[in-house]
């Protein structure tokens, strides 16, 4: 069975929460009765989380995943601009 406790009560017992979650049970914090988050241990969290890359990696990984031929630059951002010409500047 999940922990829950209101943030007003895990802040009380924070040191002894860390403790439970270090031994594998999370907790879920809760707001005025409804869940908002989950304290996990580093362990799961690494698990969960995607590994970290660089902007460049994650750049070339949507270049392979996306086929960038078949977008259309000029029709996807037509009228997106006035072409007007800009008023007046007053010096």
């Amino acid at each position: 069975m999940r922990k829950q406790y209101s943030i007003a009560a895990a802040r009380d017992r924070l040191p002894a929460l860390v403790l439970d979650v270090e031994r594998g049970a999370p907790v879920e914090l809760t707001r005025r009765g409804r869940p908002v988050a989950v304290l996990i241990s580093v362990e799961s969290y690494r698990r969960m989380a995607p590994p970290p890359g660089e902007f460049w990696d994650a750049l070339e990984r949507f270049r392979a995943r996306a086929d960038l031929a078949c977008l259309d630059s000029e029709k996807a951002f037509a009228g997106t601009r006035d072409r007007a010409p800009g008023r007046a500047a007053a010096w």
